[in-house]
C-alpha cells in the first residue's frame, strides 16, 4: 500500500549561530517562531549548529538567546519547495550590532567583520523625518548643504569630497545623473527601510562616481501575514501638509509593499513653495529557499520655486525647478549550493529636470540690466559691504527653460563562492548604457551616449576570526575616457574580542586603501577642450598637434586607519579614525589664456565661443580625524555623538580666479585676493567646513518614543558671486570663513494611544537660529509638524 506521504520531502530549517566575529556559539537557546509564536525549541550543538523539522510550508524566524550577547530574532524566511532552508544567525553585543552590510564588500557581511568605515541607519532612527538628508547629517564626516529651505538644491560632502563625488544607490540602481550629481532635496524617506553610508571610494564594486563614498538606500518590504495598511497625516507652520499611505503583506512565497507620500509647503520666503510626491513599491517572490526574485520601483515628482540668494538681492527670483525621476530594478538571487551564490540584475533610471525662468525681476537700470535692492552684506569673517548687485544682465533671453535628462539601463551579473568558512571569492560584470542631454529649449541641446563596461575581482575572509580582510579591484572601460583600474584593500584586526563580560573589550584596529573615479558630466564633455577644438575647421589637426585627448576621469586616492573600542561591559563604544584623501585630475573651466600654462599656445588658436574650455587640471587634498561614540545608558535610553575635523586645501587650479585674482578695490580690504567664482590655490574648497559634529539622544518606552538630535557646522569659505550695478567688484567679500557656523537642533516624538492610533510631532531648528548653509540662502526658522498615524490590519487584525 502506498503511503500518503510518499514523494513528499520533510521540511527542515537549520543554521549556525556565530558571535559578532564569526566564531561559533555553543549551547545557545534557539526558538523556531511562526508569527511570534514558538513552534519548537532546541540548543546549538558543539559546532554551533541547530536543526528544526518544520511542520508545514510557511514563513519562519529564529530567536537566539546566549550568555554574553543580546537576544537576536531574525527576519522571517519562507520554508517550502525543496523543503530545506538554511538560516545562519550572528549575535550582537549592545553596541556591536548584528546588522549586515552589503555596500562595503558586495556580499552580506556583519558590520563587526569589516574594516571599512560604514554606517547603517535603520528606519527607527528617522521615523518622523521626511527626507533622506536629515539622518545623513548624523553620520561622521558627512556634511549636508542646502541652498535655502525645503526643496532648495541640496548636496552631500563625504570627507571633504565634492557634492558630485558620491555614488548613490536606490536598491542598487545608481541615482546619479551623468557626471555624479544627486539632488538630495527630492529624496523622500518614504519606503526607505535602511540607509548604508560607506565613507570611502569604492569604484572597485560600484564603478564611476564612487569617488569619495557610497550611499545605499534599501526599500521596505512587507512583513505581516495579514495585510497591514497605514495612513499618516500631519500639518505644520508655513502651510506645510504631508500625507502618507502604505500597504504591505506576506503570503507564503510572496511579499508586497507599496507606499505613497506627498508633502507641500510654502516655506518662509516668497516664491519658495515646494511639493514632492513619491511612490515606492517592493514586490518579491521566493519559490524556494534557493531562489528569490524581486522587483522594486520608485517614482518622484517634485516642483518648487527658486527665489535665489534673496539675502543678496532683497528681491525673490521668478524661477522654478521641476523634476520627474523613476528608478526600477529586477533582481534574481540564486543560492545554487550552501557555498555558491549568483545574482543577475537589471536596473534603470529616468531623470527629467527642467529649470524655468519666467522673466527678469529687479529694478531696471536704464541700460537693459535689472538690479537687486540696496543691501548690506556681512560675512562671518567680519568684512561687510553695501550696494546693489546686478540681478539680470542685458541680453539674457527670457523667459527660458533649461532641460536636463539622464537615461540609464544596466545589467549586472555576480557570482561568489565560499571555498571555506574563512575565504570567499567574488567576480562581477556590468554593462551600462547611458544617454542624456541638456540645453535651453529652442536651441540644439548637448547630447551624449556612453556604453560602459565594468569588471570586479575580489577576495575576502578572515584568519582565526580575528583578522578580517577584503582585497579587490575594479576594471572600468568607460565609453568616454576609456580604461581605469580601481584597486581597494580593507583590513580589521581585533586585539580583544567583543563581549559583555568585561569593562574593556572589543578592541578593533582597522585600515583601508582605495582609488575612485568619476566620469565627466554632459556639459563638461560638450564644452571640453577636445570638443571645442574638434569643432573648428582645422580641429583634427589641432587636436593631433597639441596632443589633446577627450576629457578624462576625475580620480581619488584615499587611506584611513583607526581604532574602535568597546567599554562598560559592552554598553559603550568609541572610535577614532584618521583619513587622507587626494582628489586629482579634477575637471574645471580654464580660460583660453590659461591654456599656455598647460602646454597649449592660446595665441595660435582662434577665439573660443565661450572664452575657455573644460580640462582635467585641478587637484585638492582633504585629511582629518573622525571621532564617534555611542552609549546605551539603559534599556530605554541610547545616546551617540560624533565630531570630524577636515583639513581641505586646493593644491592646483587654472581657473580664471587663480590666473587673474580679484580684488575689491572699493573696500578697506583691497589687498586681499578673492576667488570670485572658485577657490584659490592654498585655500579651502568652498563650503567645506573644517569642524562638524552631531549628537543624538533617543528614548524608547513601550508606547512612547522621543528623540533629540543636533548637527553642528563651523565657519566655511565661500563667495557671494556678485557683480555690482557698475559691473565692478565692490560687493565681493574675502572667501576665508565667509560663511557662519550654525547649530541645527531637532526634536521628535510619538505616543501610541492604542495599537492602531499613534500621534507624533517633529520640530526642526528648535532654537530658530538664523543661518545660511550656502551664503545668501536663508534656512528655515523653527518649523514643526504634528499629526496622527492610523494602522489597520497586520498582526493585531483578526478576521471574523
Amino acid at each position: 500500500m502506498t503511503s500518503p506521504l510518499f514523494g513528499q520531502m520533510q521540511k527542515t530549517l537549520h543554521g549556525t549561530v556565530h558571535d559578532p566575529l564569526g566564531a561559533i556559539v555553543v549551547s545557545a537557546s534557539v526558538d523556531l517562531l511562526q508569527n511570534d509564536r514558538i513552534v519548537a525549541s532546541t540548543n546549538t550543538s558543539s559546532n554551533g549548529t541547530f536543526y528544526f523539522d518544520v511542520p508545514k510550508a510557511e514563513r519562519y524566524s529564529v530567536r537566539v538567546i546566549a550568555v554574553s550577547f543580546e537576544t537576536t530574532t531574525t527576519p522571517a524566511i519562507y520554508v517550502g519547495g525543496s523543503g530545506e532552508a538554511e538560516l545562519d544567525v550572528t549575535l550582537a553585543t549592545h553596541t556591536l550590532t548584528q546588522q549586515v552590510t552589503v555596500t562595503a564588500n558586495g556580499t552580506p557581511t556583519p558590520e563587526a567583520q569589516t574594516g571599512a568605515p560604514v554606517n547603517i541607519i535603520s528606519s527607527e532612527n528617522y521615523r518622523y523625518m521626511t527626507n533622506v538628508q536629515d539622518p545623513l547629517r548624523l553620520v561622521p564626516s558627512l556634511q549636508i548643504t542646502q541652498t535655502g529651505q525645503m526643496g532648495g538644491t541640496t548636496g552631500l560632502n563625504i570627507r571633504g569630497g565634492g557634492t558630485d563625488a558620491n555614488k548613490v544607490l536606490i536598491d542598487d540602481v545608481p541615482a546619479n545623473s551623468i557626471g555624479g550629481r544627486v539632488e538630495f532635496a527630492n529624496l523622500a524617506s518614504v519606503g526607505i527601510d535602511s540607509i548604508e553610508v560607506l565613507r570611502e571610494p569604492n569604484s572597485a564594486l560600484y564603478g564611476s562616481d564612487a569617488l569619495a563614498g557610497v550611499v545605499s538606500l534599501r526599500s521596505t518590504r512587507g512583513t505581516t501575514p495579514l495585510p497591514l495598511l497605514t495612513y499618516s497625516g500631519d500639518a505644520g507652520n508655513f502651510g506645510t501638509y504631508r500625507n502618507e499611505i502604505t500597504a504591505g503583506t506576506v503570503y507564503r512565497q510572496f511579499d508586497f509593499y507599496s507606499a505613497f507620500a506627498r508633502i507641500d509647503t510654502r516655506n518662509s520666503l516668497p516664491n519658495s513653495q515646494f511639493h514632492n510626491a513619491t511612490y515606492a513599491g517592493n514586490f518579491g517572490w521566493t519559490p524556494n529557499s534557493a531562489n528569490d526574485l524581486r522587483f522594486t520601483v520608485r517614482h518622484l515628482a517634485a516642483s518648487g520655486g527658486q527665489p535665489n540668494a534673496i539675502a543678496f538681492f532683497g528681491i525673490p527670483d521668478d524661477a522654478q525647478q521641476k523634476e520627474q525621476d523613476s528608478y526600477y530594478n529586477a533582481v534574481w538571487n540564486n543560492q545554487s549550493t550552501p557555498s555558491w551564490h549568483n545574482q543577475i540584475r537589471y536596473g534603470g533610471l529616468r531623470q527629467n529636470g527642467q529649470f524655468n525662468d519666467f522673466g527678469a525681476v529687479g529694478i531696471p537700470d536704464g541700460f537693459g540690466n535689472t538690479d537687486g535692492a540696496p543691501v548690506t552684506i556681512t560675512g562671518a569673517n567680519g568684512y561687510g559691504v553695501s550696494g546693489q548687485a546686478i540681478f539680470y544682465f542685458a541680453g539674457t533671453p527670457l523667459p527660458s527653460s533649461y532641460l536636463e535628462t539622464t537615461n540609464r539601463d544596466f545589467v549586472y551579473a555576480q557570482t561568489d563562492f565560499r571555498f571555506s568558512p574563512r575565504f570567499l571569492a567574488l567576480g562581477a560584470f556590468k554593462y551600462e548604457n547611458e544617454s542624456g542631454l541638456n540645453g535651453y529649449s529652442g536651441s540644439t541641446p548637448n547630447s551624449i551616449q556612453r556604453g560602459n563596461y565594468s569588471y570586479t575581482i575580489q577576495i575576502s575572509g578572515n584568519v582565526k576570526n580575528r583578522l578580517f580582510y577584503n582585497l579587490g579591484t575594479g576594471l572600468e572601460d568607460n565609453g568616454l575616457f576609456g580604461f581605469a583600474a580601481t584597486p581597494r584593500a580593507s583590513l580589521a584586526y581585533y586585539l580583544f574580542r567583543p563581549s559583555l563580560n568585561g569593562f574593556f573589550s572589543g578592541t578593533k584596529l582597522h585600515g583601508n586603501f582605495g582609488k575612485g573615479i568619476k566620469e565627466p558630466s554632459i556639459f563638461q564633455q560638450a564644452d571640453s577642450l577636445f570638443a571645442t577644438l574638434a569643432a573648428l575647421p582645422n580641429g583634427s589637426q589641432l587636436v593631433s598637434q597639441y596632443h589633446v585627448t577627450p576629457v578624462d576621469a576625475e580620480n581619488s586616492r584615499t587611506f584611513d586607519a583607526g581604532l574602535d573600542q568597546q567599554l562598560l561591559y559592552g554598553r559603550a563604544r568609541i572610535g577614532i579614525t584618521y583619513f587622507h584623501n587626494e582628489f586629482t585630475n579634477g575637471v574645471e573651466y580654464v580660460p583660453q589664456e590659461g591654456l599656455l600654462e598647460l602646454g597649449v599656445p592660446a595665441a595660435n588658436l582662434p577665439a573660443f565661443s565661450g572664452s575657455g574650455a573644460y580640462l582635467n587640471s585641478s587637484a585638492f587634498r582633504a585629511q582629518g580625524l573622525e571621532f564617534e561614540s555611542e552609549y546605551r545608558l539603559s534599556s530605554r535610553i541610547f545616546a551617540r555623538c560624533g565630531y570630524t575635523y577636515t583639513d581641505a586645501v586646493v593644491q592646483r587650479s587654472f581657473s580664471s580666479d587663480n590666473l587673474f585674482p580679484t580684488y575689491n578695490t572699493a573696500s578697506n580690504f583691497s589687498t586681499i585676493q578673492i576667488g570670485a567664482f572658485s577657490p584659490l590655490v592654498g585655500a579651502r574648497p568652498f563650503r567645506i567646513a573644517p569642524h562638524t559634529g552631531y549628537f543624538g539622544l533617543n528614548y524608547t518606552h513601550s508606547r512612547l518614543y522621543a528623540s533629540l538630535t543636533g548637527s553642528f557646522v563651523s565657519r566655511r569659505d565661500d563667495s557671494d558671486f556678485l557683480t555690482d550695478s557698475n559691473f565692478g567688484n565692490s560687493l565681493l567679500l574675502p572667501n576665508r570663513n565667509l560663511l557662519g557656523s550654525y547649530q541645527r537642533i531637532e526634536l521628535g516624538g510619538g505616543y501610541e494611544i492604542t495599537p492602531r492610533i499613534n500621534v507624533y510631532t517633529n520640530v526642526q531648528n528648535l532654537l530658530s537660529e538664523h543661518y545660511f548653509e550656502a551664503f545668501g540662502f536663508p534656512a528655515l526658522p523653527l518649523s514643526f509638524r504634528s499629526g496622527i498615524k492610523l494602522s489597520f490590519g497586520g498582526e493585531s487584525w483578526k478576521l471574523n
